[in-house]
């Protein structure tokens, strides 16, 4: 692994939750494809980028406020998981294990970003 960010976990988990979000949305209905699918997609999509951008040759600051915009991405996608419930699209099943994951993932994040200092 060449870059910093490829050996960090949160990195890794976000790149996990991207694929299994892509899976999920496969079973949306039609009629979300440019809504709901488009909107939790590009939210999960956009977690590890960011990571990985702000690792990379940025100071502390910067790394933090990078690893900032993950953690409000990846807000975003537990707020589509509640309207993708709430429209019968999630189950419950799906959805307390993409939560759960999620919520690693923040606060991994937020002790990435502590850690700076």
């Amino acid at each position: 692994m060449a870059f910093k960010f490829e050996q960090l976990v949160v990195w890794q988990k976000a790149i996990e939750l991207s694929g299994t979000v892509h899976e999920l949305t496969l079973t949306f209905p039609k009629e979300e494809a440019f809504i709901l699918t488009a909107q939790i997609k590009r939210a999960a999509d956009s977690i590890s980028p960011n990571i990985a951008e702000g690792s990379t040759g940025q100071s502390n600051a910067e790394f933090g406020r990078f690893l900032g915009y993950a953690i409000r991405s990846s807000i975003e996608v537990v707020s589509c998981l509640y309207i993708g419930k709430r429209r019968n699209i999630i189950n419950d099943t799906d959805f307390k294990k993409l939560y759960s994951d999620v919520e690693q993932i923040i606060k991994m994040t937020q002790a990435l970003r502590n850690s700076l200092g």
